[in-house]
């Protein structure tokens, strides 16, 4: 089954609220709401359907899919600018979705423009890797690009069912998935839609409608899965309803956004879980589909909210 390519796939308070963990209360791996901002609609601040989060600094990064562009803003959300247009050209986009940063690059996967493009931090294009198809640095809808600490880029190919990863030279190194070919199995994926790079090394990646995430080495070699022996829809704790997104946090926790669970899990870099918190709505610290997740330099977790159109700041509980 193909998914449809397009926005069908997808996905101001000031007080602070405690929320209600369903796994025990770990000191610095709970969290608090502290405030959020946005709202639906096409001015500078508002939003339609973002998806992904980059933090670099004291600037918060926003992929606003729906307006094709970028919006930038402060850790307090203060808006501080944006960038691009919808169109193809080097610097317009076309539903931007995760971001990455290495350094002073900001990288943005294109979904339907079958690209990456790099960015400087103050929204200057810069270059773009890919094109449509089905080969070695071609792509059918990426959706997340991701450096890792020797500059290779990790893209998730969404309709090709696999992982490209590429080095810091240009070249393609190697994939895994089959091309094509959606599958259950350890290396296989069902639509992947992110990847995330422990500083240690290797690489864990959310395979999202097999509704799980999966664990590799530097060199692709498969570690383990998180659930083991399934790849269907769930709401038990541990398990997902499409796994939108991966971030590596303190400790080397793994966060993932628990789509139509409406909720965060964190879980081990060996796949227990941990924590999770949240829950459908639309008050402070509950989220209707959250694609994607970021961290600040004092720990502060940001979540992308994209159905309630809004980015929710966390502070972790201590």
């Amino acid at each position: 089954m193909r998914l449809p390519k397009g926005p069908a796939l997808l996905l101001a308070f000031s007080s602070v609220v405690s929320l209600g963990c369903r796994a025990p209360d770990t000191p610095g791996l709970s969290y608090e709401f502290v405030d959020a901002w946005g709202e639906r609609g096409e001015q500078p601040g508002q939003f339609r359907e973002p998806v992904g989060v980059a933090i670099s600094g004291t600037q918060v990064f926003i992929a606003d899919a729906g307006n094709n562009r970028i919006q930038v803003f402060d850790r307090s959300g203060r808006f501080l600018r944006s960038f691009g247009e919808e169109g193809d050209s080097l610097g317009q986009l076309r539903r931007p979705m995760h971001l990455g940063i290495q350094g002073d690059t900001l990288y943005v996967s294109e979904y339907v423009n079958d690209r990456v493009q790099r960015f400087t931090l103050q929204g200057k294009a810069l270059s773009s890797v890919g094109e449509s198809g089905s080969g070695p640095l071609q792509f059918d809808a990426p959706t997340s690009a991701t450096m890792d600490r020797q500059g290779r880029m990790y893209v998730a190919d969404f309709y090709n069912q696999r992982v490209q990863v590429i080095g810091a030279d240009g070249q393609f190194l190697f994939q895994i998935g089959s091309t094509g070919v959606d599958g259950p199995n350890p290396g296989q994926f069902t639509y992947p839609t992110a990847v995330a790079v422990f500083p240690t090394g290797g690489f864990v990646v959310a395979d999202a409608y097999n509704h799980r995430v999966q664990a590799f080495g530097e060199d692709g070699s498969f570690r383990w899965m998180l659930p083991q022996e399934q790849n269907w829809a769930d709401s038990t704790l541990g398990r997902f309803n499409v796994a939108t997104s991966v971030a590596v946090g303190p400790r080397e926790n793994i966060y993932v956004a628990d789509f139509y669970n409406h909720r965060i899990q964190v879980i081990t870099d060996s796949g227990e879980l941990v924590v999770a918190f949240g829950e459908n709505g639309s008050a402070p610290g509950q989220f209707d589909r959250p694609t994607d997740m970021a961290f600040d330099a004092d720990g502060n977790l940001y979540v992308v909210d994209f159905g309630n159109d809004r980015v929710q700041r966390f502070a972790p509980r201590q």
